[in-house]
């Protein structure tokens, strides 16, 4: 079947599969309340029937598979399911994690197939982190990046910059990428739901990262478009030194989005923003075949007109986009149970 675009011309190019909506960090841009609803585990997606839709989406398209949760190290045995995976033959298959049992489990991965890796550091102080996530297992992922290093997987570090919280390690970040090899990716603080405590004035942009970087770097200088629709947007440094800024808020990449998202229980949301998704868990535990299945998510892909991020630049005086209430009546809005 022929790759599927959007109304706006976008194609299905990647995927994005939580594979459990369970975390061991409370970050709080993520999970910051005391209590949540988690996903009936009788409704998590099997790895048979994971590999069973990465498959069609592969055949549609999506060549770009990237693992999320929650936190997917948490998932039991999941270098199995990366071994799966890798028989679909994505051009890319990578893990976002927060690293606290990366330095266990990564030699496994990486021998079922695994790609490429992306830790979440925010903080290079302990303490800091302990306040934050409320974890002390701040050791065990800077253990994980070491490990993923060693090993010689690329990896990349994602750091969400929150004013008040972490703004004044921006360069201290920069310098341990440097260190690590690593290409760190700044991330705007994102109004998503789960994140009940976002307020405009918490985000700093992409331009004022900018300006701190230069301040002690020189003028970073703006990478020309490989045609990979990434989030990022890529900067050189005069040393030669690469980083990345992911700016959904003060300007999102909506237009060149081509990615969707596969949740646990196996609702598929074509942003991160949307609503309402779509179960293919039904279908497929129905009988449904891949032809199918395939033109279903097809046909709903062509359909697609969802640009989140720019919706909500343009929504005067933007606020939290869930209360609390709204997210324990339907735990699919939650940023952790999509995969960010």
């Amino acid at each position: 079947m022929k790759q599927p675009r959007d109304r706006f011309a976008r194609p299905l190019g990647s995927l994005r599969i939580s594979v459990t909506d369970r975390c061991n960090m409370r970050c709080r841009y993520c999970m910051p309340e005391e209590d949540y609803v988690w996903l009936p585990r009788e409704s998590l997606l099997t790895f048979e029937e994971i590999t069973r839709l990465a498959k069609i989406f592969s055949s549609l398209g999506a060549r770009k598979i990237r693992l999320t949760g929650g936190e997917p190290l948490l998932r039991h045995d999941l270098a199995t399911l990366v071994r799966l995976l890798k028989s679909t033959h994505p051009t890319d298959l990578a893990l976002t994690t927060n690293g606290i049992l990366l330095s266990r489990l990564l030699p496994d991965l990486l021998a079922a197939g695994l790609d490429r890796v992306t830790v979440s550091l925010d903080t290079l102080r302990p303490e800091r982190m302990m306040e934050f996530t409320r974890s002390n297992r701040h050791a065990d992922v800077i253990a994980g990046i070491a490990a993923a290093r060693g090993i010689g997987i690329p990896v990349k570090l994602n750091a969400v910059i929150v004013r008040g919280y972490n703004d004044d390690e921006i360069l201290d970040l920069l310098a341990f990428a440097r260190t690590q090899r690593a290409e760190l990716r700044f991330v705007e603080y994102m109004d998503v739901g789960g994140a009940t405590r976002w307020e405009t004035g918490a985000v700093v942009t992409r331009d004022e990262i900018l300006a701190v970087v230069a301040s002690q770097t020189g003028e970073p200088v703006p990478m020309t478009d490989d045609g990979d629709p990434a989030p990022a947007s890529r900067y050189r440094l005069p040393d030669g030194t690469v980083i990345g800024i992911v700016a959904s808020v003060s300007a999102p990449f909506c237009a060149a989005c081509d990615r969707g998202r596969l949740t646990a229980d196996g609702s598929w949301y074509l942003c991160l923003y949307a609503d309402q998704g779509l179960s293919l868990r039904e279908p497929l535990r129905l009988g449904a075949s891949d032809e199918e299945l395939a033109s279903l998510i097809a046909a709903t892909w062509r359909s697609r007109v969802d640009r989140g991020a720019e919706a909500r630049l343009a929504t005067p005086g933007r606020g939290v986009l869930h209360q609390v209430t709204s997210l324990r009546a339907d735990p699919h809005r939650e940023m952790h149970t999509r995969g960010g």
